[in-house]
């Protein structure tokens, strides 16, 4: 049995954990750290369960727990800005989902050894990111894959895999390194096994970590933009979020938007991107033809053959007697009718032609209540973004936007840029670019926004089409197909930049196939999990 340590290393060694995969985040990170991140607590467990001691799981799980809680909040703590009592609750929320994870792991490897318990391991991470991406509490922020969200050179092969990928690619990577690491300082080995076991876990570590990068890097050189030439707008409007969107004239608005784009559109420009909520006040649908600040963009799109303008705005929808009545559809006090609220993607063509988006990927807490009859009581707390409040409406498919010369444009609003396996949609349904809407204002000067922005460029390599990115305060982009970033804009400056990307008809694996490493992983989990509870229900 191992020996006894104080429990203040063990309370270190968590806290090291959580803090080198806080210090390998995007942007200001150094990401080769996530590597070792989990090593920490890879050791702790060991020493649990090498020794005698009771409810082992338990005092792990506060570990686990107080390990997993450091990361999210040195990571996302700029969530505090736009509600205090809501990012109590979603890093404490998400960090306990975490250390369930690892405590279900570590129960398993108590019960069925090393070998199984690191399958487990890698399976069941994998499966709970997988969960993230798809369920009403979504938060895949912190998917391990989007570490090397800084560093696309690192991750030309996510084309095939996404993000998943990644996150495996990460824990084998700890789990192997931390065996290296045991088995060169374990005394009890025989020195010919010892010394055997180094050299075939050292080559296993320097092939693991190499053949990624080098493949990356063969395809990185080889790889240059395809397709069709699109000239394209984006305007930054700076327009803050707190003291002025929501508060402020909308027409005004609107022309500080106009007038920075006037000074970068020409008569070759083919699309001009306005950020998310650029028109802030509410549109209701059935009468968008006759809205005074549709009218001025169609008014400024008229001068300019062959521009479409695509921007975000507010807007709304009232059902008729009839039809179908969504969950998220609201009463209105003073008739016997019901509405639901949106935010939304307009694409204006010339002439009466105008197709509309409503984001779809709803931010728990701010868009919409999860499981409103068990998380009900947290309405008083929700994180308030200003427009809209109460759960937004949402529409079934990805439908492209297209432009009257045929292009398709894959509108993504917001945090729906971090998730691959709902984009890939649009790309089966034929997008040929991507236009990123978002306002990023609201976590002010922290490394939130640069996060956003950085996740984005894991979209161009993972699907090989160009982004062109409009942020309210910034940072607004233009990414190529390598996940580079061409051109950007500073923060909080208002601004209007120009650039040709391509458009391409490209279909990668992982559009094609989407996040199938998180559909095997569960699959993998639920099955291990089923045999184990029927192996102790029936003592085989």
């Amino acid at each position: 049995m191992g020996k006894r340590r104080s429990p203040f290393i063990y309370i270190l060694s968590a806290l090291l954990s959580g803090t080198l995969l806080w210090l390998a985040w995007p942007e200001r990170g150094f990401s080769p750290l996530i590597f070792i991140a989990f090593i920490p607590l890879l050791w702790l467990e060991e020493k649990f369960l090498s020794h005698e001691t009771k409810r082992p799981g338990y005092k792990m799980f506060g570990y686990y727990y107080l390990s997993l809680l450091t990361w999210n909040v040195l990571t996302t703590y700029w969530i505090w800005y736009a509600s205090d009592v809501g990012s109590i609750f979603a890093l404490a929320a998400n960090a306990l989902l975490m250390s369930l994870i690892w405590l279900i792991y570590f129960t398993t490897r108590k019960r069925y050894g090393t070998f199984i318990g690191y399958v487990s391991l890698l399976s069941y991470w994998i499966a709970f990111e997988y969960l993230h991406l798809n369920w009403e509490l979504s938060w895949p922020w912190l998917t391990l894959g989007n570490v090397f969200a800084h560093n696309p050179e690192w991750i030309q092969w996510y084309e095939f895999t996404g993000v998943l990928g990644g996150s495996l690619w990460v824990l084998l990577m700890n789990i192997i390194l931390y065996q290296l690491i045991k088995t060169f300082f374990k005394k009890d080995t025989i020195p010919k096994i010892s010394r055997l076991n180094t050299l075939v876990l050292s080559l296993l570590i320097v092939m693991l970590f190499l053949v990624p990068l080098l493949l990356s890097k063969f395809i990185y050189e080889r790889r240059s933009d395809k397709g069709d030439p699109v000239k394209v707008v984006v305007v930054q409007p700076n327009i803050d979020p707190y003291n002025e969107k929501f508060s402020g004239p909308a027409a005004d608005q609107l022309a500080k938007l106009l007038r920075l784009s006037a000074t970068m559109i020409d008569s070759s420009t083919n699309i001009l991107i306005g950020p998310e909520t650029a028109l802030a006040e509410g549109i209701w649908e059935e009468e968008i033809f006759i809205d005074k600040n549709i009218n001025t963009l169609r008014n400024f799109n008229a001068a300019f053959p062959h521009l479409q303008i695509l921007v975000g705005l507010s807007s709304y929808h009232a059902y008729e007697p009839g039809e179908k009545i969504p969950l998220s559809a609201r009463k209105f006090k003073d008739a016997d009718q019901y509405y639901d609220a949106y935010n939304t993607a307009m694409l204006l063509n010339h002439g009466d032609s105008v197709q509309l988006y409503h984001k779809s990927k709803l931010v728990p807490g701010v868009e919409m209540m999860p499981y409103p009859r068990i998380f009900g009581f947290l309405d008083n707390y929700t994180i308030e973004l200003g427009g809209t409040s109460g759960s937004l409406g949402t529409q079934a498919e990805r439908t492209n936007f297209i432009t009257s010369n045929g292009t398709k444009i894959a509108p993504a609003i917001c945090y729906e840029s971090i998730y691959g396996g709902f984009m890939s949609n649009y790309i089966r349904a034929g997008a040929q670019m991507i236009a990123v809407i978002t306002n990023d204002g609201w976590w002010r000067d922290t490394p939130g926004y640069r996060q956003h922005k950085d996740y984005a460029r894991i979209l161009a390599v993972q699907f090989r089409k160009s982004v062109a990115r409009s942020a309210n305060t910034g940072i607004s982009c233009f990414i190529n197909q390598r996940g580079d970033i061409m051109q950007e804009t500073k923060w909080w400056e208002e601004d209007a930049i120009s650039q040709t990307i391509y458009k391409n008809n490209i279909i990668t694996f992982y559009a094609r196939y989407g996040d199938y490493i998180g559909f095997i992983a569960a699959f993998i989990s639920v099955s291990m999990l089923l045999f184990m509870g029927a192996k102790r229900t029936l003592g085989w």
